[in-house]
């Protein structure tokens, strides 16, 4: 195998490696992202809840509720289960 080639062989593979890399990132940005739309939809939906339980729930809040409700169920078709595991006790 001449120089030439063992350049070009390694050229190729560090572009598969790059390659590599870059998807990995990305997967982990949209990962992080996904967390961050459904950790929003449920601190909504939390405080629509809240609001409700305390007696300040504005008129239309049954119908946000409903709303979250279902956005949350198709970020979870999109993106898989949600973690709702409590991160903090009262």
């Amino acid at each position: 195998m001449g120089f030439l080639d063992k350049v070009k062989e390694g050229a190729a593979q560090a572009t598969a490696a790059a390659k590599d890399a870059a998807q990995k990132g990305q997967a982990k940005l949209d990962a992080l992202q996904a967390k961050r739309q459904a950790d929003g939809l449920l601190r909504d939906l939390g405080a629509a809840t809240y609001a409700e339980k305390v007696g300040r729930a504005p008129a239309t809040n049954s119908a946000d509720i409903e709303r979250l409700i279902g956005a949350l169920e198709h970020h979870e078709h999109e993106n898989g289960q949600i973690d709702l595991t409590l991160t903090s006790e009262a």
